[in-house]
Parts: structure tokens; C-alpha cells; sequence
């Protein structure tokens, strides 16, 4: 037998999970076409062909397993999907347009007309619309609790209660509500927990291992994380995908384009990398914002001074990649704060390369009345600053000046 001949030893793991995610982030999912492609290929096809009118009507019947339809499957959309799940350790993943396309989808798809939802009220801004005025008009109720206290979530449960929905840390406040808890609250009453972990990302906290049902993510933010396009994506047991989701999404189309489902691919290449360098900087400019003058309060959930400091050890791997800090002057200090910036750009988005400003009560949360706000902990003064990939010491001399122009 000559030498090339010979067997070679390869290492290849029994179970894709016994491998650290930033090694399920590069090869998980993977699955190449004849050609032997070093990237992942990029299916850009609305439809499929077949052998015959026979091998048609099995893949329809679910009786061939192959592609259908690029609304309900595609290959480049499918290794995206087993990658995401093979990171956050679900049993499925069925990605969508957008995040908030994931959100509705993962709601809608289990409730009917006379269920009732209880949801914690310090929310996206837009997840306050399902539930307060998109759900109602399907009959559905929604009671929002104050999600820090878990005897509201006991209070608010009803035999019609058929979900939890909540997502820790919140968005802008950076609260943090004890998952495990309020599953097991939501287990004793026959109700699935929904969480939106956009904010803590999938590696720095993992809701399944804490008792969630479905986790969901606009994968626009740090999975993308480069400002390219938009993508949600909603994680389940495979049961809860045959039941409900999978014929949902099917019938309704909220499907991903198959080229954003390949930048999220590449993207989660990368995920590891820039989640720990903008959390790294994350901590160092909260510290460096709680000593600028006219900074009076700031938010971030690595520091000591948290209000939940203990539950954010406990259920998080680190701090996150946003700071939360409220400014003298309420709104008109807080413009004047972002319009001195000179690095860090003012947008809505989140989970960038760049750093970028937002004033949630007059973008995310501008719709709620200042009673509302208030009671979310939004005031006129409260900016959300989502750290990117820029060296600390530069965003930290563009926050000083910035404060001094206060």
C-alpha cells in the first residue's frame, strides 16, 4: 500500500454540541454541494425541480425529504438555521425576515382567539405593539407585569394563560429579569416562556439552559453585526416546529431571502470575536462614563453598582456589548450630548461594527405616552449606546468631549 494509500485519521466529533461554539460558529451547519466549496454556497433560487411528477408530489407529501419552495425552505437558509441551533443548543430554528417577524411568528403560531399572554412591560417598542394592539384584535389578551417581581408573574396567570413572553437584558434599560424563575412559573400553569435574548446575544446567555421554550432574535444585530441586512430567527424543540411554526410560517411567508440568510452565515463566523472585544470595551466605557461629569446615572450589567448585579452573575456570562447612562438635562441635554459625539453615530440599530447613540424616548419608545415611558424607566434624559469595534480609549475621549459640551 503506498503511502497516500494509507487511512488517514481524521478527528471528527460523535456530537457537533462537544464542540466550543466558537467552533460550531465556523463549521456548524455546513453542508457543501458537489462543486466542494471552501464558502457556503449561496442558493438564490425561488423553486426546485424534480426527476418526475411522482418524486413532485412525495416532496409534497413530506414523503421525500428535499426542498420544496424557497417560502418555506432553502439550502443556504437551512444551514443557517441548523448552525444557529447548534449554537444556542435547540432542537430546531426556522429563520425569518426580520427580528420582529421572528417575534409575531413565535407568538402567533400557538395562540387563538381567548388565550391570554402575560409579558413583562419593559420591552422593544414594537413588542409592546403585538402584544397592547396587534394581538386584541385576534381576541387574544395580554396582562404586562412588572418582570423583576416574580409574585406579578404568579398574580397575572389565568387557566387561559398559554405564554410568557419577556427578554432580559431589556431594551434600553438593561434590566434583567430571573429566567429560570419565571419558567418555572410558567411550567406550573401549562404555559410555554418566549425570550428575546437580542441583547445578551446567543453566547453570553443561554436560555434554554435556563427553562425557556422558544428563544427568539432579530439576527440583524450582532449576528449580521455589520449594518448589511435584516433577519429574525425563532429556536424551539423540533415539536413545538411540526405543531405550530413550521405550517405558520409556511402559509403566512415571513421567509428570509436566501442571500441574508448567507450573510448571517458569514456573520456568525465572526460572532465570537466581536462580542468579546465590544463587551471588553462595553465594560471599560461604563466605568469611564460613571466618572465624566453631568453623567448622572449609568446602567450596565458588569458593574457592581447594577441593581441586579448577583441575578446578572448568575444567568449571564458577562456584561454585554450596550451601556445604558442618563445625562443632565433631560432631552435637550441628551441631543446636545449625541450631537457632540464625533465617532459614535446616532441610530436605532444595535449589535454594530459601529458604535452607534440612540434617545429611546424619541425612536424606540417615542409612541408611549411620558407616563408610559416613565414606568419603563425611560426618561428624557436616558441614551443607549451600543459599543462597536473601535478601540476603547478612542470612544471613551469621544464621550468625554461630548460631556463637557453638556
Amino acid at each position: 500500500m503506498s503511502v497516500a494509500s494509507k487511512p488517514v485519521p481524521r478527528f471528527v466529533p460523535k456530537d457537533p454540541l462537544t464542540l466550543h461554539p466558537e467552533t460550531r460558529l465556523v463549521h456548524g451547519g455546513t453542508t457543501r454541494s458537489p462543486y466542494g466549496e471552501t464558502s457556503e454556497a449561496l442558493f438564490l433560487t425561488q423553486g426546485f425541480v424534480y426527476d418526475n411528477a411522482e418524486s413532485c408530489e412525495a416532496r409534497f407529501k413530506g414523503e421525500d425529504p428535499g426542498f420544496v419552495y424557497s417560502r418555506y425552505s432553502n439550502p443556504t437558509t437551512a444551514m443557517f438555521e441548523e448552525r444557529m441551533a447548534l449554537l444556542e443548543g435547540a432542537e430546531s430554528a426556522r429563520a425569518t425576515a426580520s427580528g420582529m417577524a421572528a417575534v409575531n411568528a413565535a407568538l402567533l403560531c400557538q395562540l387563538s382567539a381567548g388565550d391570554h399572554v402575560v409579558a413583562a412591560r419593559a420591552l422593544f417598542g414594537s413588542c409592546r405593539w403585538i402584544l397592547e394592539d396587534f394581538l386584541p384584535r385576534f381576541g387574544i389578551e395580554t396582562t404586562l407585569v412588572d418582570g423583576k417581581d416574580l409574585a406579578a408573574w404568579r398574580a397575572a396567570a389565568r387557566p387561559s394563560t398559554k405564554v410568557f413572553f419577556l427578554e432580559s437584558p431589556t431594551n434600553p434599560t438593561l434590566e434583567l429579569i430571573d429566567i429560570a424563575a419565571v419558567a418555572e412559573i410558567a411550567h406550573a400553569v401549562g404555559a410555554r416562556l418566549v425570550v428575546d435574548n437580542v441583547f445578551a446575544t446567543p453566547l453570553l446567555q443561554h436560555p434554554f439552559e435556563l427553562g425557556a421554550d422558544i428563544v427568539v432574535y432579530s439576527t440583524t444585530k450582532h449576528v449580521d453585526g455589520q449594518g448589511r441586512c435584516l433577519g429574525g430567527i425563532v429556536l424551539s424543540s423540533q415539536q413545538f416546529v411540526t405543531e405550530h411554526l413550521q405550517t405558520f410560517l409556511r402559509q403566512t411567508g415571513p421567509s428570509i431571502s436566501p442571500f441574508n440568510a448567507w450573510i448571517m452565515l458569514k456573520g456568525l463566523e465572526t460572532l465570537a470575536l466581536r462580542v468579546e472585544r465590544m463587551q471588553a470595551s462595553a465594560g471599560r466605557i461604563a466605568d469611564a462614563l460613571a466618572g465624566l461629569p453631568k453623567v448622572e446615572r449609568v446602567i450596565y450589567p458588569g458593574r457592581a453598582d447594577h441593581p441586579q448585579a448577583e441575578l446578572a452573575r448568575r444567568q449571564m456570562k458577562g456584561g454585554g456589548t450596550l451601556v445604558t447612562f442618563v445625562v443632565e438635562g433631560g432631552k435637550e441635554g441628551a441631543f446636545r450630548f449625541a450631537d457632540a459625539l464625533g465617532l459614535i453615530r446616532i441610530s436605532n440599530n444595535l449589535g454594530d461594527a459601529k458604535s452607534l447613540i440612540t434617545h429611546p424616548a424619541t425612536t424606540t419608545h417615542q409612541r408611549f405616552s411620558p407616563e408610559t415611558r416613565a414606568e419603563m424607566g425611560i426618561s428624557d434624559g436616558l441614551l443607549r449606546l451600543s459599543v462597536g469595534l473601535e478601540h476603547p480609549d478612542d470612544l471613551i475621549a469621544d464621550l468625554a468631549t461630548a460631556a463637557d459640551a453638556l
